[in-house]
């Protein structure tokens, strides 16, 4: 059978099949992996800026439309309660919030330092702010240090923990991540990237039909190679019977 099945003729039979499902199983994981970028998130619609007070409101949480939308605010920063956000991009968040026209304020992300200590000071006045509304984080999904954080500091930007911390206001849920601000401040701040909105795209399910039109070629190209092996070994076990000869009397006659 191992003579029969490494003869010259099906050496190539095994080559040839090995190359097809080879490109076969290729062609299908391209496919596969088409159907699968087809799906991935894609950057969506981003309408222009809106008023922040339309999107947040005090005590209801945002809504999936409303993440990452760019919203404009104006009001009075409260130097007095500004705070760090530590563990952000190996530095700090300055987190400060703006006191809006309505009674209620808003907490907002001015920008990045490297060091507690580094320079950050909160203009006076009113000021007209522009950003990206980012949802309330979660404290559970935030690692816990077992040391006592230094006062001043804070490990996630939770509208819950915010209430506590800044006692007597009336917050807006969420956080706005600052990109502009009017009048600009007098010591500049690195400024926070926001993530845009994103979706999910649609998945192409013919790239899918596809794949699996490939992988299907190629275990029918293995069921044609174990055929013709099979064929070839049955053959040469069972060889056809030689042709018998024909006596002279019997040729004569005919």
């Amino acid at each position: 059978m191992l003579k029969t099945v490494l003869s010259p003729s099906l050496v190539g039979l095994h080559l040839v099949t090995i190359a097809v499902l080879a490109s076969f199983v290729l062609l299908g994981r391209w496919q596969l992996g088409v159907f699968e970028d087809s799906g991935a998130p894609r950057a969506a619609r981003d309408p222009a800026p809106v008023g922040v007070t339309t999107l947040s409101e005090p005590g209801r949480h945002l809504t999936a439309d409303a993440v990452s939308r760019r919203v404009t605010a104006e009001g009075t920063f409260d130097a007095d309660r500004q705070v760090l956000v530590t563990g952000r991009d190996g530095g700090f968040w300055v987190l400060a919030p703006l006191d809006l026209a309505d009674g209620t304020a808003l907490p907002v992300v001015r920008g990045w330092v490297a060091q507690a200590g580094d320079p950050a000071t909160v203009p006076g006045g009113k000021v007209a702010v522009a950003g990206r509304l980012r949802p309330s984080e979660q404290v559970d999904s935030v690692r816990r240090d077992v040391r006592r954080l230094p006062d001043g500091q804070l490990l996630s930007i939770s509208t819950a923990e915010l209430v506590n911390v800044w006692q007597g206001k009336r917050l807006r849920d969420g956080y706005v991540v600052a990109s502009a601000q009017t009048p600009a401040p007098a010591v500049p701040l690195k400024a926070v990237a926001a993530e845009a909105p994103r979706e999910e795209g649609p998945f192409n399910w013919r790239n899918l039909a596809y794949a699996l039109n490939w992988w299907l070629f190629g275990a029918f190209a293995v069921f044609m190679w174990f055929h013709f092996v099979r064929d070839a070994v049955r053959s040469r076990k069972n060889p056809p019977p030689a042709p018998q000869p024909v006596p002279l009397s019997e040729s004569a006659t005919r």
